[in-house]
């Protein structure tokens, strides 16, 4: 069945017309967990609203651009190796994929890419490739922003909102950093889900070997941040849709450890908003807004902004479950708000066509 055949609707609070045409950049669909992942539920809603989806990896997509001979037209398209999907909350069961097809993601009303860091070169180009495309298939969050605002710099740009924070190569600055605050926390630039994050105590004698194992094996700089005490009664998860905080959630961390990443046993929990998560969001939000990062989420301990996450967001089933919220919905109605004007209008029916004789002729 082509994922194009069903009835125009429209969706959502939007003017959209149509079924959109929606492409999904992700890691295997084979191995996400249903019940914590975001882009399943962003699937799911899609699939709800009439929305067509086909999945891809970012190792499925080519570039071909140029000439095919002499005078001729120059030509470009981005595909990928796809797949037309359908999705399902059954454990084991959660996806079913049509015949496998090179799909051009020019033709796409929609890429959503949600690719997993770490961001590195793979991860870049991939921004590169889908700057082809949008903004006339609309892809989200928009990849030049993703790729000028990762996670761990974004946040740079806000320095009354953040915690004290160093980011360098030079072991005498972290040496030096670690002398003024004594409790500090030392993670790697473009890591995620809390691998590789260390809290190092005034007491603790290993920092000098962490650094050379490090600068060992990387070229990349680290993060250091003064330690928060206040993580201890969690890592604030705030989602915000086009610049609008409209759902949190509190992550604590597991005994003994530091890290309060849900990946490494962090407990959610409920979570309302403060004066002071209002306030760091009010201060962030227009910056997101001008940039086209529809989905972000932001980390906060205490009264302090430490990240932004723009390539890959996660938290909304979670809060889903603790205030009955869907996320999802209010990402989609962002997307079709933005697509519905570059849509061409469903041409309503020649007169007499359906009706009466003539639908009895036919």
């Amino acid at each position: 069945m082509d994922p194009l055949e069903t009835d125009p609707v429209r969706m959502g609070d939007s003017d959209v017309v149509r079924p959109l045409k929606v492409a999904v950049q992700m890691d295997p669909i084979e191995s996400i967990n249903i019940d914590g992942d975001s882009t399943f539920a962003l699937m799911l809603e899609a699939q709800a609203r009439g929305h067509a989806l086909w999945h891809y990896e970012v190792r499925h997509m080519a570039l071909r651009e140029g000439i095919q001979r002499q005078g001729a037209q120059r030509e470009e398209r981005l595909v990928a190796r796809a797949r037309p999907v359908r999705v399902e909350r059954k454990r084991g069961a959660h996806y079913n994929f049509e015949a496998e097809t090179v799909l051009d993601l020019g033709s796409m009303d929609v890429v959503l890419m949600r690719q997993d860091p770490p961001f590195d070169m793979a991860y870049i180009t991939a921004t590169h490739l889908l700057e082809h495309i949008h903004p006339k298939t609309l892809v989200v969050n928009d990849p030049a922003s993703v790729r000028n605002a990762p996670e761990k710099l974004l946040v740079t740009h806000f320095p009354d909102l953040m915690p004290p924070t160093l980011i360098t190569w030079d072991v005498d600055a972290i040496r030096g950093f670690r002398t003024e605050f004594g409790d500090i926390i030392v993670k790697p630039l473009f890591g995620n889900g809390g691998a590789g994050v260390f809290r190092i105590k005034p007491d603790d004698e290993n920092l000098a070997s962490l650094l050379e194992m490090h600068f060992a094996r990387s070229r990349e700089p680290l993060m250091i941040q003064r330690y928060e005490p206040a993580v201890r009664q969690g890592d604030k998860r705030i989602i915000l849709i086009d610049g609008e905080p409209l759902g949190s959630i509190n992550r604590v961390p597991a005994a003994g450890e530091s890290r309060s990443n849900m990946h490494v046993g962090g407990r959610p929990e409920k979570s309302g908003l403060t004066p002071r998560d209002r306030e760091i969001c009010a201060a962030i939000g227009p910056t997101l807004r001008a940039q086209g990062l529809i989905f972000v989420g932001i980390d906060v301990i205490g009264d302090y902004l430490t990240e932004i996450n723009v390539t890959s967001p996660t938290g909304i089933q979670e809060i889903a479950r603790f205030d009955g919220v869907h996320l999802e919905q209010a990402i989609w109605d962002s997307i079709e708000a933005k697509v519905a004007p570059s849509l061409e209008p469903v041409p309503p029916p020649l007169a007499g066509v359906g009706q009466g004789e003539g639908a009895r002729q036919r």
